[in-house]
């Protein structure tokens, strides 16, 4: 076995997202336990679902971040 099959990898992750509002870009937390709003127009962005984050309409998903 090598070592990256003993350590469990993380499934969490950071997500750069857009609003498509203001187009501000910012980067939030793939399983926020709380609504993120947008800094500079103050919608929301994404609502936590069960332990995972469901981004809004209004929010685009620009890339993932390791």
């Amino acid at each position: 076995m090598t070592k990256g099959e003993i350590v469990q990898q993380p499934n969490s992750r950071f997500l750069k997202v857009k609003c498509l509002d203001c187009e501000n870009e910012q980067i939030i937390f793939g399983n926020a336990s709380t609504e993120v709003k947008c800094l500079k127009c103050d919608k929301v962005l994404a609502k936590p679902v069960g332990g995972k984050t469901k981004l809004q309409p209004i929010a685009r998903e620009v890339e993932t971040l390791q």
